[in-house]
């Protein structure tokens, strides 16, 4: 709780918190959707914006707001089993390689800088046309956690490495703590937030790459995500046709989700440098 009350006090946590509050509101109105996400022409088509229906319609005869809701849920999907899934494996290869040291270090992070340097965009589009007709959004979201950890694992390890090296480790070795409860007990508090700040910033790069490869069509597109919505727009030129309710929804609905996502991370980031907290204390 309290450190709820001190990230509030930033500006950016408490505006991304509210657009992300807004955005989660919307997930959740999709299970009270009168209309089957999957259908089509269960609406008159290209409607502007109107009382009845309050983002309009597409060509596609689907009600665009409800459209919408079903979108961000899935795409809010993709994005968590990509992100806590990377940070399991993220935490478990971090901390392995940090405190084990030597050869089993060297082997992993081998593992990890490799992914980091090999372009992940072509491996995610050739994986996407292997199982494009089997692609659903869980094995979208275990394809990018697949992918998703090198960067991460390689934070954890440098705190670990930290860790390793304090007097509590010491003193908890000397005492016949185990490897796994002295890292689960000991280690694990002190990442938590790194964990919580890197998790943020998988999920917005989860988002990015399901709409990149939506755009592609290298998705199902008949599962509304806010990358298959705008593949819908594209496709029926929707900007040239003059409706930009179509085009709009998704595009705000995404540069909301990025901007909330990037203000936390960074609110958190800002919280968790000293530096910045010996600032704020007026130190």
């Amino acid at each position: 709780m309290r450190l709820l009350r001190d990230l509030f006090k930033d500006f950016r946590f408490t505006l991304s918190f509210i657009v992300l509050v807004v955005i989660l509101s919307l997930a959740v109105l999709s299970l009270f959707s009168p209309y089957d996400p999957t259908l089509w022409y269960v609406v008159p088509r290209d409607l502007p914006p109107s009382a009845t229906y309050l983002l309009g319609t597409d060509s596609n005869g689907q009600d665009i707001f409800w459209q919408a809701t079903f979108a961000v849920r899935n795409s809010l999907v993709v994005s968590l089993i990509s992100g806590l899934l990377s940070r399991t494996i993220a935490i478990l290869i971090g901390m392995v390689a940090g405190y084990k040291g030597g050869t089993l270090d060297r082997v992993l992070m081998f593992v990890g800088d490799s992914l980091l340097v090999i372009p992940l965009v072509l491996i995610f589009v050739m994986l996407a046309m292997m199982v494009r007709q089997n692609m659903t959004l869980v094995t979208l979201g275990l394809m990018l956690a697949g992918f998703g950890w090198a960067w991460d694992a390689r934070l954890i390890r440098s705190m670990v490495l930290s860790l390793r090296e304090r007097e509590f480790t010491k003193t908890a070795v000397l005492s016949g703590t185990g490897t796994i409860k002295l890292v689960l007990k000991e280690y694990m508090p002190f990442t938590m937030p790194l964990v919580f700040s890197t998790l943020i910033n998988n999920m917005s790069w989860a988002i990015g790459i399901e709409m990149f490869l939506a755009i592609l069509g290298l998705v199902n597109l008949n599962i509304p995500t806010l990358g298959t919505m705008l593949n819908w727009a594209l496709h029926y030129q929707s900007i040239l046709l003059g409706r930009w309710w179509w085009v709009l929804t998704p595009v705000l609905l995404s540069l909301f989700v990025f901007i909330a996502l990037y203000w936390m991370s960074v609110s958190v980031s800002e919280y968790l440098d000293p530096r910045t907290r010996i600032q704020r204390v007026g130190a």
